[in-house]
C-alpha cells in the first residue's frame, strides 16, 4: 500500500538506508572470517555417524541408550583433545566432566511388546515394528501376557456407570487423563490408546506412533499400549461387531540408575568468566529429536576443539556444549553457579536440527526471544502446529540475539540455498530455562514434521547437509559473540536499526490496513508502541559487548532515531 512520507520520515529513511549500506559490508566482513573458518571443516560425518549411533536407543535420563551416548560424546571429545577436568593440567582449555546424580525415581527402559486380537492371526502391534507402542512407565506383564475384554471409553464421565474392574480400556482421550480413575481407582487391567494429533497425517502414515507415558509409581504395576492409525482402524472395526478380547504382552525394565551430564567447556583466553552456552538433550526416542541435536553439537564441538589446537581460532569468551535431559540438565547448570567458572551471556539449545524437510515437512526455524509478535501474531509472523499461547507486554525480552542469529542463519541460507524461517515464542525447549533466569536464549529447530516424537522418526528422515548449514551457522554465531568487541557492537547497533526500521514499517502497514477494516486506532497504536518499545530496549543491549563507554552515546542516538521512526508513522495512523 502506498502512503505519504514527510520530511522527518524521509530524512530518517535516508540515514537508515546509509546506515544499511555501510553495516552490510562491516557485518559481512566480520563473519565471513568465521565462515571461512568453520564451512570447510563442517562435513557433517561426525553429526551423522552419532545420530545414527544414538537413534538406536528408546532414551530417557539413567537408562542404557541415554548412558551409551553419553559416554559415545565422551570418547569422541577425547579424541579432539578435551581432557577430564579432574586430571586436566592446570591452565587447560579444552576440558571436560560427567556430573552424575542420584535419580528420585528409577529409569526405564521398553523391552518387548505384542498386541492380539484373539481370533486373529496378525497381530494389531509388534514392537519390532512399532517401538512407541509401549507407555513409558509401564510395567511388564506376565510372560504369556494379559487376555481381556476390551471396552471401549467415550468420556470420563462414563466411569460414573461403566464397570471397568478386569478389563482392558481403550479410548482416544490421553492416558494421563483416565490412568488415575481407570488403573488406581477402576481396578482396570490395562489401557489402550489412540490420539495421535492430526499435524501428523496420521491416516497418510498410518503405522506411526507418538510416544505416550503413564505416571510412575512404585506401588501399582500398570501397563499401557498406544495404537497406530492403522491399528486402531483395525480395533474399531472389530469392536463394532461385537466383543473383543486381546492378549497384550509387555516386556520393559525399571531399576535404580543416575543421571549423567557431559558439560565440555573451551576456555576463553581474555575474559573466561563470560560464555556462550550450547545445549543439547539427550532424552527422547527419535533420531531427529533429539539424536540430530546430540551429533550437530558434537561436531561443533570438535571443530572447536580442532581449530584451537592449530591456532586458527582464538576465542576471548568461554565457549561451553552442555548434553543432559531436557529443560532438566540445562536449567540446572544456569542455577548452580558454584560449579560454573562463568557467567552465561547467551544460551542457544539445538532441538531437531537435521530433518530432511522434503521428507518430514515443515521448514528449519529459528524459535525468537518473546518479542511482541508473540502478542500480535500477524502479517509473516505464525505460530507452529506445536503452539503458543498469547503473552503479555511484561514477558517480552528484549536482545539484540533475535535479530544477530536470523542474520548469520540467513547469510548461511544464501550460501547453500538453504530455507531458513523464525517463529515466535512458545516454549517447551532448552531455551527457556535461560530465559526463565533472564538470559537470552533461543531455539534452533524445525517444525512441522510430520514423524514428530514416533517411531517412524527414523535414520532416513534425516540430513546431514541440513546439519552442516545449523552447525557452521551456529558456530560461526558462537565465534562472533565470544569474541565481540566495540566494532562488533557498532555494527550490531546498525543492523538492528535498519531491522527495526523494516519492523516498523511493516508494523504500520498492517495497522492501516486493520484500521481500515475496523480495528480500532488506539489498539494499532499500542502494537507499533510496542514495537518501538522492544527496539530501544534491544539497542541498549548491546553494551554487554564492550567496556568502551563511547557506545553508550552510540546506544543514545540510535535510541533517540527509533523514536522519531515511530513517532512519524504513529502520526500517520
Amino acid at each position: 500500500m502506498k502512503y505519504r512520507h514527510n520530511f522527518l520520515t524521509l530524512f530518517l529513511l535516508g540515514n537508515l538506508f546509509l546506515l544499511g549500506c555501510s553495516q552490510k559490508k562491516e557485518t559481512i566482513a566480520i563473519t565471513d572470517a568465521y565462515f571461512e573458518k568453520v564451512a570447510p571443516e563442517f562435513k557433517g560425518d561426525i553429526a551423522f555417524e552419532t545420530t545414527a549411533f544414538v537413534e538406536q536407543f528408546w532414551r530417557v535420563a539413567g537408562n542404557t541408550g541415554f548412558n551409551k551416548t553419553v559416554y559415545k560424546i565422551v570418547e569422541q571429545l577425547e579424541t579432539v583433545g578435551f581432557v577430564e577436568e579432574v586430571t586436566a593440567p592446570k591452565g587447560a582449555i579444552l576440558t571436560y566432566r560427567i556430573e552424575k546424580r542420584p535419580m528420585k525415581r528409577p529409569t526405564w527402559e521398553p523391552v518387548d511388546a505384542r498386541l492380539r486380537i484373539l481370533g486373529e492371526e496378525i497381530p494389531l502391534l509388534e514392537y519390532k515394528t512399532n517401538r512407541n507402542m509401549i507407555y513409558q512407565y509401564a510395567s511388564s506383564t506376565q510372560i504369556d501376557g494379559i487376555t481381556a475384554e476390551v471396552i471401549y471409553l467415550e468420556k470420563i464421565e462414563d466411569l460414573e456407570v461403566l464397570d471397568v474392574k478386569g478389563k482392558i480400556i481403550y479410548t482416544n482421550m490421553s492416558p494421563y487423563r483416565v490412568y488415575k480413575k481407570t488403573i488406581v481407582e477402576g481396578g482396570a487391567l490395562g489401557l489402550i490408546t489412540y490420539n495421535n494429533p492430526d499435524y501428523l497425517q496420521p491416516e497418510k502414515n498410518v503405522t506411526s506412533i507418538q510416544f505416550r507415558g503413564i505416571p510412575y509409581n512404585e506401588d501399582i504395576s500398570a501397563w499401557g499400549i498406544a495404537l497406530s492409525y492403522q491399528a486402531k482402524e483395525r480395533l474399531e472395526k472389530k469392536l463394532s461387531q461385537g466383543k473383543v478380547t486381546v492378549n497384550a504382552f509387555v516386556k520393559t525394565k525399571i531399576y535404580p540408575s543416575e543421571e549423567l551430564t557431559v558439560v565440555a567447556t573451551v576456555k576463553g583466553s581474555e575474559l573466561p568468566k563470560e560464555s556462550l552456552v550450547f545445549s543439547a538433550h539427550i532424552q527422547e526416542p527419535g533420531a531427529n529429536d533429539n539424536a540430530t541435536g546430540v551429533g550437530t553439537q558434537l561436531e561443533m564441538a570438535s571443530i572447536t576443539a580442532n581449530l584451537i589446537k592449530s591456532k586458527k581460532l582464538d576465542l576471548k569468551r568461554t565457549l561451553t556444549f552442555l548434553w543432559g535431559d531436557e529443560i532438566i540438565s540445562t536449567r540446572r547448570y544456569i542455577e548452580e553457579k558454584e560449579k560454573r567458572t562463568s557467567a552465561i551471556n547467551w544460551g542457544i539449545s539445538l532441538d531437531m536440527v537435521g530433518e530432511n524437510t522434503a521428507i518430514t515437512g515443515g521448514t528449519f526455524l529459528i524459535e525468537k526471544m518473546p518479542d511482541p509478535s508473540a502478542i500480535w501474531t500477524r502479517g509473516n509472523d505464525k505460530h507452529s502446529e506445536w503452539g503458543g499461547r498469547k503473552m503479555k507486554l511484561e514477558e517480552m525480552k528484549p536482545h539484540y540475539l533475535n535479530d544477530f542469529i536470523i542474520t548469520v542463519f540467513k547469510e548461511q541460507g544464501k550460501r547453500s540455498n538453504w530455507e531458513v524461517q523464525t517463529n515466535p515464542f512458545e516454549g517447551g525447549s532448552d531455551h527457556t530455562p535461560f530465559l526463565d533466569a533472564d538470559l537470552p536464549g533461543i531455539l534452533l529447530w524445525h517444525f512441522t514434521d510430520q514423524f514428530y516424537h514416533t517411531d517412524n522418526d527414523r535414520i532416513d528422515k534425516v540430513s546431514q547437509e541440513t546439519m552442516k548449514n545449523v552447525g557452521i551457522a551456529a558456530l560461526v554465531s558462537a565465534y562472533t559473540l565470544l569474541n565481540s568487541d566495540t566494532t562488533t557492537a557498532s555494527w550490531i547497533l546498525e543492523e538492528i536499526m535498519q531491522v527495526a526500521k523494516s519492523r516498523l514499517t511493516t508494523e504500520f502497514e498492517l495497522s492501516k490496513d486493520a484500521i481500515v477494516d475496523g480495528a480500532s486506532k488506539k489498539s494499532q497504536i499500542e502494537i507499533l508502541n510496542a514495537w518501538s518499545d522492544w527496539y530501544v530496549k534491544t539497542i541498549a543491549t548491546v553494551k554487554d559487548m564492550t567496556t568502551d563507554p563511547d557506545i553508550d552515546e552510540e546506544i543514545m542516538i540510535s535510541q533517540n532515531k527509533i523514536r522519531a521512526f515511530s513517532e512519524n508513522l504513529l502520526s500517520q495512523l
